[in-house]
Order: C-alpha cells, then sequence, then structure tokens
C-alpha cells in the first residue's frame, strides 16, 4: 500500500526511537515484530528465538507483519512500521533458503520508497531482546539492503542526525515521492 512506509536497516541505527517521534508526532506507527517476538517468547519459555529457533521465529514474525498490516489498514494516512514483512520474510529466506522474498514480499507492498537506518556503532548496544553483536547487524543490513533492492524499493538511507532532524527529512522525502494521504 501506498500509505504503508517501511523503516528498516541496521539492528541498534535508530528505528525504534524514529518510529516514537513519528507517533509523537500524531503518525500511527506499527512495533516491531521481532521484539514482541522475543517478549512474549522469554515471558513463557517458549523458543521462537531468534537465537534457538530462527526459522519458528521468522516464521512467527511473517504471521504477525500481515496482521499488523491487516490492522494498519484501519488508519488513514501515512502508517510507519519498524521493520516488517520483507525483513522478516528476507531472515526466512536466509535461514531456510526458501523463496519468501518472493513469496510475500511480491503480492504484499509497501510504499515504493523504503527507509534504512545505516550502521552507526556508536549508538549501537546489545540487550535482553537484541543478542547479536554489531558484525551480525552488518551482516543482516547487507541482506536487506538487497532483499529491497531486488523487490525493485526505492531505498532511502537516513542520515545519523538528531531523531527530529532525521523525521524531518523522512517526511520531507516523502511529500517529494507522492501526495501525502490524508491524515
Amino acid at each position: 500500500m501506498d500509505r504503508f512506509v517501511v523503516i528498516s536497516g541496521c539492528s541498534g541505527g535508530g528505528k525504534s526511537t524514529l518510529l516514537e517521534e513519528l507517533a509523537r508526532r500524531g503518525f500511527a506507527t506499527v512495533a516491531e515484530p521481532g521484539r514482541r517476538i522475543v517478549r512474549e517468547e522469554t515471558a513463557r519459555g517458549g523458543t521462537a528465538l531468534p537465537w534457538i529457533d530462527p526459522e519458528a521465529f521468522a516464521r512467527r514474525a511473517i504471521a504477525i507483519a500481515l496482521e499488523d498490516r491487516a490492522a494498519a489498514a484501519r488508519h488513514d494516512g501515512w502508517v510507519f512500521f519498524d521493520r516488517g514483512l520483507i525483513d522478516a520474510a528476507a531472515a526466512l529466506e536466509y535461514v531456510t533458503g526458501e523463496p519468501a522474498l518472493e513469496t510475500y514480499g511480491r503480492v504484499h507492498r509497501y510504499h515504493a520508497r523504503v527507509f534504512l537506518t545505516p550502521p552507526w556503532p556508536e549508538i549501537y548496544a546489545a540487550d535482553a531482546e537484541r543478542r547479536h553483536d554489531l558484525a551480525a547487524a552488518l551482516a543482516e543490513y547487507a541482506r536487506l539492503l538487497a532483499a529491497y533492492s531486488r523487490l525493485g524499493y526505492q531505498t532511502a538511507i537516513l542520515p545519523k542526525v538528531p531523531v527530529a532532524a532525521r523525521a524531518d527529512g523522512l517526511l520531507r522525502l516523502l511529500a517529494e515521492t507522492v501526495d501525502p494521504p490524508g491524515r
């Protein structure tokens, strides 16, 4: 959908902070499926975690991303996704070799321009939900750049600037691409 905008990129690159800023400005936002899964699985002692069962984790992320898209259709105007279906499909394809990007990415489209946060080592931090190191984050970033390109998205790499300036730049680029939907 033209009004569904993905913010993807390197883990620890400031995506969630940017989504919080966009929500503060009144836009609809959708939280990252991966972090939600990690919280739920950890709370219940589950194993669909990227460091235990990455395939189950990716399949669950795909299911949640599809649910998120359906729920987001109720909102008017821009809806900003912290990662989403393409990221989950790329993860599944990486882990299993299945053509998940073809299966999901060509059918369930987002806005033509996707915004990526680049690697930002100065702010990167592992935590209880993000256990991988910066090297793994960099490898994932390279896979995501390739995945979005393969699906024909225009990628805009967000600058490493304070969050308000980052949000302003993102919104400016969106305004240049198409007329924004009503809010």
